[in-house]
């Protein structure tokens, strides 16, 4: 199916357990600048009515009849039957709402609901970094092409996705890559999302600084302090989000063993990436001191941070070389650098996790 090509409409939703982002998807493209409502995380007659207000606006922006609704939603739930339960990020949905079939009734319309971790991968393995980087390879004259793709999500809570070769893996109950249930080597009390989340970066800070929690100082605002832009405690805020960069790069390192992909970030907390960034390069680079040796690597692959131009300069490079096959006279290309990357999104994670979900409204309704 080429994305690109097809001329059929989808209303999309970025349900998060701040806001609700509505938009609706053509060829690949977004159709709209996005429509933004209050998520009433814990209040749920409100949520649903913001929900079909915003399917609404959208249909009467672009003048078009969608053909279904797809969209994310943060947490495991029953997605295969639409029954969104247990959202620690939207608590009002807790005990079993049947969201696929209200707004199914609503709309006259098929409705696909996914984790939002899992369908901003699927966006970004469709039309997002992994074609980017797999394009860069082919004009740079490269033979390196990847195939897998892990994608983490940051803002109220932690989440990822996976894909292999174009298959959004999401396992036999539909909670594959519940990565913010991981624990952490450096806080083993708590759980990842609890390290790497806004809460975090709000708490740290706070503890840091000798100041009481909660309170209104929003991860922006203590970004401006540790760039020297507004007051307060700036080694508190630089020390919040080395903390949650450490966090998250023993994450990543954890699933880059086993999943040996392209690791795109997104999210709201993104836009403090050369704060965070450097500890999370630290984790990757980490060296074990095992007892049957003098120094390892925590991974076999080297990892290369995308955003950084020296870096993307390492990356694309052709480390490939000819070696010979004794006795035949020919010889076979090699290359003998296992290397992924990592980088941040640079379609974000709103418009890539409706072009995931896009593609699997198309996905479904085709097969």
């Amino acid at each position: 199916m080429d994305l690109y090509s097809d001329k059929r409409v989808v209303l999309t939703l970025d349900a998060g357990g701040t806001n609700l982002v509505f938009n609706a998807f053509r060829a690949g493209k977004p159709l709209t600048g996005g429509i933004r409502k209050d998520a009433h995380a814990s209040h749920l007659e409100r949520c649903l009515s913001n929900m079909k207000a915003g399917f609404q606006e959208v249909m009467q922006e672009i003048g078009v009849k969608p053909v279904a609704i797809s969209f994310a939603f943060p947490g495991p739930a029953d997605y295969a039957s639409g029954i969104i339960d247990n959202s620690n990020n939207l608590p009002a949905f807790r005990g079993g709402v049947p969201l696929k079939s209200i707004l199914e009734e609503e709309f006259g319309l098929p409705v696909f609901i996914n984790n939002d971790g899992d369908l901003f991968a699927y966006g970004e393995a469709l039309g997002g970094i992994l074609p980017e980087i797999n394009t860069r390879l082919e004009a740079a004259g490269s033979p390196k092409r990847y195939r897998n793709l892990v994608g983490f999500t940051l803002g109220t809570g932690f989440g990822a996705g996976f894909v292999s070769d174009g298959q959004l893996i999401t396992g036999d109950n539909v909670t594959a890559a519940e990565v913010w249930l991981f624990s952490n080597r450096h806080h083993p009390e708590v759980n990842a999302e609890d390290l790497v989340s806004i809460r975090s970066v709000q708490r740290v800070y706070a503890s840091e600084a000798g100041i009481a929690y909660p309170n209104e100082l929003e991860p922006k605002d203590i970004y401006k302090i540790a760039k020297g832009e507004m007051e307060g405690d700036r080694k508190a805020a630089l020390k919040a989000y080395e903390e949650m960069g450490r966090a998250l790069g023993d994450t990543v390192a954890n699933v880059l063993t086993f999943i040996d992909g392209i690791a795109v970030i997104g999210g709201g907390i993104t836009g403090a990436s050369d704060l965070y960034m450097p500890a999370v390069m630290e984790e990757l680079k980490f060296i074990y001191h095992p007892s049957n040796v003098e120094a390892m690597p925590r991974l076999v692959q080297k990892v290369f941070n995308l955003d950084e131009e020296g870096d993307r300069k390492e990356f694309f490079r052709d480390y490939s070389r000819s070696i010979p096959i004794p006795g035949t006279g020919r010889s076979i290309s090699y290359d003998p650098l296992p290397r992924l990357a990592i980088a941040t999104s640079n379609r974000g994670a709103n418009e890539s996790i409706a072009l995931g979900a896009y593609a699997y409204a198309l996905t479904k309704i085709s097969s």
